[in-house]
């Protein structure tokens, strides 16, 4: 249930949802008992709801036949979504690959889904490998999509961290 309701202190209108014990104005802050406020509408249907309520605001202004012209809420909302330029025209004519832009991200969420992070990479390599030197970790990693160079860094991170432990030339996790 829906219902227009009104402030009787500073005559601002709004719509509320089921039957709450209070309301307050969005405007002037005043709280009141919703039995209290003076509903103008109650209906099933929030879109009606709104029309009423904008219906209000406009005859307030005197401008209630301009928006009697106007169609409703859902038809404008239709119309809105046809209207203008889509994305993939707008981002072609600017210039933008949209094919490579969908590959791009269709690689990005497999990878986002599918695969460990690469710090779970690197941290899977000392637990998987018998022998994990850094040459062997860097090789498990670049199989997986991780540059060497975040590897060797990733490594020395984790022995900074006291997380991995580095003894001649062999990596363990601690």
């Amino acid at each position: 249930m829906y219902a227009v309701v009104g402030c009787s202190d500073c005559s601002a209108l709004w719509v509320t949802e089921g039957q709450p014990e209070t309301t307050q104005c969005p405007r002037c802050g005043t709280r009141r008992k919703h039995a209290k406020r003076r509903k103008f509408v109650e209906t099933d249907d929030e879109a009606h709801a709104r029309e009423v309520r904008a219906s209000m605001l406009a005859n307030r202004q005197g401008e209630g036949d301009a928006f009697a012209e106007l169609d409703s809420y859902a038809e404008m909302e239709r119309q809105v979504d046809n209207a203008g330029v889509n994305d993939e025209t707008y981002l072609e004519d600017s210039g933008v690959d949209t094919e490579a832009v969908s590959a791009a991200a269709d690689r990005a969420e497999q990878g986002a889904t599918s695969g460990a992070s690469r710090k779970e990479t690197v941290t899977n390599a000392l637990r998987e490998l018998d022998e994990p030197t850094e040459d062997t970790v860097v090789a498990y990693a670049e199989e997986r999509g991780v540059p060497p160079s975040y590897t060797r860094k990733a490594l020395e991170k984790l022995v900074r961290a006291g997380k991995a432990s580095e003894s001649r030339g062999q990596y363990r996790l601690l």
